[in-house]
């Protein structure tokens, strides 16, 4: 979906090709907030902030990018932005629910001790900078190439290398006291 006649037609006002946008787009924008925010209802606000938003500011896209990858950085800024506002970290439970599927066969016992680790690993992700913080949720919670996380965040790749990278050291740091103690 990005053709250049279509971005032509979105800047011009094509309610259709609004449409069209947004129903191409708003699962994966609704899901990339529920990634951070873990709220529906929050979720589901900041999907149509982002869709407001990037209505208002259509003229101001400059078709170098992918129309994907501009809406994802609307939609991980405006999440981004709502946690600072609502001072919530709530990368906790993400990490919690994505670790409980495998946990299903697992006696109590077990269950709780991988509770424990899984709160202690969100607990480290939370405390992580921003940058680190974000760069690092989008690659391994939204899957995303580090390519594409550089188109997300504006950042270059070897910066998104080296967030990811220094994410990953400082987690290490930070996990190796509890380790050490199992």
């Amino acid at each position: 979906m990005q053709d250049t006649d279509f971005i032509q037609r979105l800047k011009q006002g094509d309610e259709k090709a609004f449409r069209q946008l947004v129903a191409h787009h708003g699962e994966m924008i609704f899901n990339t907030c529920y990634r951070f925010l873990q709220d529906t209802d929050d979720a589901n606000d900041i999907a149509q902030d982002v869709f407001v938003e990037s209505y208002r500011s259509l003229k101001q896209f400059r078709s170098e990018a992918n129309i994907t990858t501009w809406l994802y950085r609307i939609a991980v800024n405006k999440s981004l932005n709502f946690l600072k506002k609502h001072k919530r970290c709530t990368l906790t439970d993400d990490i919690a629910k994505y670790a409980n599927d495998s946990m299903m066969q697992e006696d109590a016992f077990a269950h709780a001790e991988n509770e424990e680790r899984k709160q202690v690993l969100a607990s480290a992700i939370d405390k992580l900078p921003e940058n680190q913080k974000t760069a690092f949720t989008l690659h391994k919670l939204e899957e995303k190439s580090y390519k594409e996380i550089a188109q997300m965040t504006v950042n270059t790749l070897p910066a998104v290398e080296s967030l990811i990278h220094r994410a990953k050291k400082n987690l290490q740091k930070s996990l190796v006291t509890y380790y050490k103690n199992e």
